[in-house]
């Protein structure tokens, strides 16, 4: 693979011509079973970044695979595929050749939670999913309208009852969906009688104190940047733990990350209380 082959791979055009670099990828030889396990042992042995860069390289176009996936959502196609390289350089760093797997089938998910995160923060600017159970209801759903249209009482009762979610959680992730973005203040070509009932006009929260919530804001502001600070000096694993089981939602079990780590869930426990002492002590 020349030089210029890897620079054109590496960057996705935001202008220009798309399937140039859709080309490019899937010029770059895939690697052997053999091949991967050895350049994953050569970055997580020797930190060697020539390694991780060949094996990103070599999955460059299974991300365009997987963004192809996602074109319904009327997002550019290259910003698809550049939040989905993120998500695999993110799997390389983490890739265990122990584990017995191969790279494609562990990158799947961090590929598909970054563009999973760039279609919730940019299909609407009022978003439209916030918790880990909306979020799966909104791809999920999307899925669904594909196949069944617009929604009967008979279709909603089905799609809850295929996702194992209530009618209601249904209807209101719909109507989030079917929503538009409307101006704050109303259009410009709006006439008077228009703009009053702009949002403007019927949103302002007269009960709410400005002074407190500024000063509970600070303060929440000031606790997060003392716990990123006391996180940032527990080892990576401590902080996986810690994240998992108390930052993240869907809070995971002992037996979850002893199962991913290969050891007991006794050892899990007992990282778990020393990194939370650790935290409780530099957040004093």
């Amino acid at each position: 693979m020349t030089a210029h082959t890897q620079n054109m791979a590496l960057t996705v055009p935001k202008t220009g011509s798309l399937e140039s670099y859709i080309a490019s990828v899937n010029s770059i030889p895939m690697l052997s079973a053999e091949e991967e396990k050895s350049l994953a042992e050569r970055l997580q042995q020797d930190g060697d970044l020539q390694a991780a860069k060949q094996l990103i390289m070599s999955h460059l176009r299974f991300v365009v695979h997987v963004a192809r996936s996602y074109q319904g959502y009327g997002l550019p196609q290259a910003d698809l595929i550049q939040e989905g390289n993120i998500g695999l350089m993110k799997a390389v760093k983490r890739f265990d050749p122990t584990v017995g797997v191969r790279l494609v089938s562990f990158a799947v998910h961090w590929i598909k939670a970054e563009i999973h995160e760039y279609v919730l923060r940019n299909w609407r600017i009022v978003k439209v999913a916030t918790t880990k159970a909306q979020r799966k209801l909104f791809f999920n759903l999307r899925k669904a309208k594909k196949r069944l249209g617009w929604f009967t009482h008979d279709e909603v009762s089905t799609v809850a009852q295929e996702l194992g979610v209530t009618q209601a959680e249904v209807l209101e992730m719909e109507s989030r969906m079917s929503a538009h973005d409307a101006a704050f203040d109303g259009y410009a070509d709006d006439d008077d009688g228009d703009v009053a009932f702009a949002p403007s006009q019927y949103l302002e929260d007269k009960s709410a104190d400005v002074a407190a919530t500024v000063e509970a804001e600070n303060w929440d502001s000031h606790t997060q940047r003392r716990l990123a600070h006391a996180m940032a000096s527990l080892d990576e694993r401590s902080q996986h733990i810690v994240r998992a089981r108390w930052l993240d939602d869907g809070k995971v079990t002992l037996q979850d990350l002893a199962d991913h780590y290969q050891v007991s869930a006794e050892r899990i426990r007992q990282l778990e209380q020393n990194a939370m002492k650790k935290l409780r002590s530099a957040m004093l």
